[in-house]
């Protein structure tokens, strides 16, 4: 049968969803080679729609080259790795070669971001293997919607291969440094000790991956050499018409003697006399609109959610027509989406009666300052009740990140809060006392998402030149403390400054930490085994560029200017791979010392979980 338009989406679900809203009649669903496909008619055409899922293909080196002890790792600096089918994938290409043969036009709607522009082209490569006469048209979209897949496909555009040559420069970078200095690291190992890594594993390195374990254990390492430091603050409780309040001295003291040497003076005296009085008006905004990161950081912060598992979440979520595509670097609501019709969405689902209220005031947006030029900020595409959320995906925290985008658009479109900031200041023998205080004055947006809402602390009306009554003094030893080990949130924060991954790779990198043994997380912190930091101490020793997290974001710069034009995949990889030889050599002169370490580090990990195994 021949078929007039073949659709490629990058999921079933998505897939699904196209064929039913374009279809003009019944679907019927076919397995070709165990892949499911969706056969419908609109305009008297006979329509396919397939889905994937993700890449098809990968960079890799051959089979002979992955002979790991017959080849030494710097051979493969000057080797142009090979794209092959991924193994679990070969049915997908199978099903798409057999479908792709009869097609006339071949629609490719796989999600619209750089991945999704290389698995377009991975696509289009199998299919023009058999079909050099199709036609191939990119369909873009952000949202699951009808509305949303029948505008994209009443307006296809072009495939853009710079974004697909970013991709696939990134992934033979990585690929390439990656290899050697994997390679490099448990070759070494095993050189002295073969029992040192237990069987089919191996250290690892990655351009993004060791940057980030970098990162959380410069800061591992900030806390455990801190040194605390004893010092002494003092303090007074006061009486204002009945109220006790207290205030703390404005200055600290290293020295004990200096400290009760102004607490005598101030408990001489009967009375402190207030010389600032402030009560004033101020306003909390609400947050700008949602992106990718911050999502992942507001489900780690707010709802203990890991940030891998927030953004699996919500592309399901997105896939079966929630919310919108949760992979974007934009915090600005574009004109062309309605954000009333948004709202009237909204008031079919559990926020239902916050969505009436909004639409009976003026809708005035908040906006950040980024914008990807690909997709909106997230936002809820479907108005549902938790209860019929979780009979669907059955799990708790699928509603949990429903909710929070709802709540995080809601509020965006809220007005501010108000709040009274209260300040007193008193003065006992030239010495300043103070305190800081917050009134509620109106809830505003936190209604709606209060998970942002301050701590309330109400302090009494007092007036300027008051004497209030002091009732105690005293002075409290302290001692200084160490910086915290960085969480997740934290951790999302720098890699995005230093432009480490994507925002859809970012929280993989951390993951593949963890599963590696490098850091865990514990209670919301990433903490580095002594694993990981002897990796990062050995590559400190010889390749710091390695490890420094401006490394990684050069390289993404570069690869940035591959889609503006103004730099060859060829010039990048050459420029990347120079600096990585040099850095191997170097590794190589040490490759002895480099290996005791890691010995010493695998033998106490192993100590460890054996103990704790116990």
């Amino acid at each position: 049968m021949i078929i007039d338009s073949l659709v490629v989406a990058e999921k079933d679900s998505v897939a699904r969803a196209i064929a039913k809203y374009l279809a003009q009649g019944s679907i019927s669903i076919r397995r070709i080679y165990g892949i499911k496909a969706y056969w419908f008619t609109r305009d008297n055409r006979q329509w396919v729609s397939i889905g994937l899922k993700g890449h098809i293909m990968n960079v890799d080196f051959s089979e002979e080259l992955n002979k790991w002890h017959s080849v030494e790792p710097s051979k493969l600096f000057d080797v142009e790795p090979i794209l092959v089918i991924r193994g679990d994938d070969l049915n997908y290409v199978r099903a798409l070669t057999h479908l792709g043969a009869s097609a006339n036009t071949v629609y490719l709607a796989l999600d619209a971001d750089p991945e999704g522009e290389a698995i377009a082209y991975e696509a289009m490569f199998v299919i023009r293997n058999v079909n050099p006469g199709a036609v191939f048209k990119r369909v873009l979209f952000s949202a699951v919607t009808r509305n949303a897949i029948i505008e994209a496909f009443n307006s296809p555009t072009n495939l853009n291969p710079g974004l697909a040559k970013r991709v696939f420069t990134r992934m033979v970078l990585d690929l390439t440094l990656g290899a050697v200095f994997t390679r490099a690291l448990t070759l070494s190992v095993e050189k002295i000790d073969r029992k040192a890594l237990s069987r089919g594993s191996f250290l690892s390195y990655g351009p993004c991956q060791t940057p980030v374990l970098n990162l959380v254990v410069q800061r591992a390492l900030e806390r455990e050499n801190f040194k605390p430091e004893k010092y002494y603050t003092l303090h007074i409780i006061v009486d204002a018409d009945g109220k006790r309040i207290m205030l703390d001295h404005d200055g600290v003291f290293k020295d004990r003697q200096e400290a009760e040497k102004i607490l005598n003076l101030v408990r001489s005296m009967a009375k402190a006399k207030v010389i600032i009085a402030s009560y004033k008006e101020d306003f909390l905004g609400p947050p700008v609109p949602l992106d990718t990161i911050e999502l992942e950081r507001r489900a780690s912060r707010f709802l203990n959610i890991r940030p891998k598992a927030a953004l699996d979440i919500a592309e399901e979520l997105y896939r079966h027509g929630y919310i919108s595509y949760p992979r974007t670097e934009t915090t600005i609501y574009p004109p062309t989406l309605s954000l009333k019709q948004v709202l009237l969405e909204l008031t079919h689902g559990e926020h239902g009666d916050y969505a009436k209220t909004l639409l009976g005031m003026t809708i005035k947006p908040t906006r950040g300052n980024s914008n990807d030029g690909a997709h909106p900020p997230i936002y809820p595409t479907r108005g549902i009740s938790r209860q019929e959320l979780l009979r669907y995906f059955k799990n708790e925290r699928y509603w949990k990140i429903y909710d929070l985008v709802v709540r995080h658009f809601m509020a965006t479109l809220s007005p501010p809060a108000r709040i009274e900031r209260q300040r007193i200041v008193v003065e006992v023998v030239d010495h300043r006392f103070s305190t800081d205080g917050l009134r509620m004055i109106d809830k505003g947006y936190l209604v709606i998402y209060p998970f942002e809402s301050p701590s309330e602390k109400v302090l009494p009306r007092v007036k300027l030149g008051d004497e209030l009554s002091i009732i105690k003094a005293w002075v409290e030893e302290r001692e200084t403390e160490p910086p915290p080990y960085l969480s997740e949130s934290e951790l999302l924060r720098l890699m995005r400054k230093y432009g480490i991954g994507t925002d859809a790779t970012m929280q993989d990198h951390i993951h593949t930490n963890i599963i590696r043994g490098y850091f865990r997380v514990r209670n919301k912190q990433c903490i580095p085994t002594p694993l990981g930091k002897a990796v990062i101490n050995v590559f400190s020793k010889t390749g710091g560029e390695l490890i420094d997290p401006w490394f990684r974001s050069r390289m993404e710069k570069a690869l940035m200017e591959i889609t503006s034009g103004s730099l060859r995949p060829t010039d990048v990889l050459f420029t990347f791979k120079s600096e990585a030889k040099k850095i191997y050599e170097k590794f190589m002169n040490r490759q002895n010392e480099v290996a005791m370490e890691l010995i010493k580090a695998l033998k106490e990990s192993l100590s460890k979980t054996n103990r704790n195994s116990k």
